[in-house]
């Protein structure tokens, strides 16, 4: 669990921390990397979480409705947060020298709630063992923090107090995950609990990777780059679910 904790930090980190070494983003460039962890996203999403979800759930029907109300609750969140969560960056949208409260309050809340998707109970694996999920968060991650840090470094004067923020979104998903660990070892709530926040996340899921989908071809034109890139982002979450 150690390594899973370091590695949802130091992606989130290290990926915003990159907009001070990226000052001039190419955005369609970016939004070619946006296609290849959408798709990643939605292929464990469809390949993995509701599977998985569907067979550890005694009720269906339960299950089904823990999906919509994430799906619901992520397009709730994004109202807060502008779409920061599948990599859109609108900084125009934010005030200059004001810290964007509910930007991050939205944003750490979907980070939290990924956090604990990586230490869900599962007899399908070993509890905190999923690689393809927690490389699914990675790649995930990289463009969230990006776009955040860049909203970041526009509404504040201070570059410290920006990676103070980013810090503290950084932490969110290795606190999901310790809280969700704690809470699953000492039977703190019922396993129906667990069942229907991992349908909420899936739910969450789905809602961010199909908007990236539409989101980076606009119009729907065809862009037959973005189509290679989403079809490796797929392949390499079968691979990932097959062999890791």
């Amino acid at each position: 669990m150690v390594t899973s904790l370091l590695l949802l930090f130091s992606s989130a980190l290290l990926a915003g921390l990159a907009v001070f070494f990226i000052p001039n983003l190419n955005i369609q460039r970016f939004k070619v990397v946006l296609s290849f962890s959408g798709a990643y996203l939605f292929s464990i999403t469809v390949m993995h979480i509701l599977p998985e979800l569907f067979l550890e759930s005694g009720d269906i029907r339960f299950a089904g409705i823990a999906v919509l109300t994430g799906f619901f609750f992520q397009m709730v969140l994004e109202y807060f947060s502008s779409g920061v969560e599948h990599g859109h960056i609108h900084i125009h949208e934010h005030e200059h020298s004001q810290i964007p409260y509910s930007l991050l309050i939205s944003i750490c809340i979907h980070a939290f709630l990924e956090g604990t998707l990586v230490a869900h109970p599962s007899h399908s694996h070993s509890h905190g063992e999923s690689h393809t999920l927690l490389y699914g968060l990675i790649l995930h991650k990289i463009p969230e923090a990006f776009a955040l840090m860049s909203v970041l470094v526009f509404s504040m004067r201070s570059r410290v107090v920006a990676i103070l923020l980013l810090v503290l979104f950084a932490l969110a998903s290795p606190m999901g995950l310790l809280l969700s660990h704690w809470a699953f070892d000492r039977e703190f709530f019922a396993l129906n609990w667990f069942i229907f926040l991992f349908g909420v996340i899936a739910g969450n899921f789905l809602y961010i990777s199909t908007t990236i989908f539409f989101e980076t071809s606009p119009n729907h034109k065809f862009k037959a780059n973005r189509l290679i890139v989403s079809m490796l982002g797929a392949v390499s979450a079968i691979i990932a679910e097959y062999l890791l």
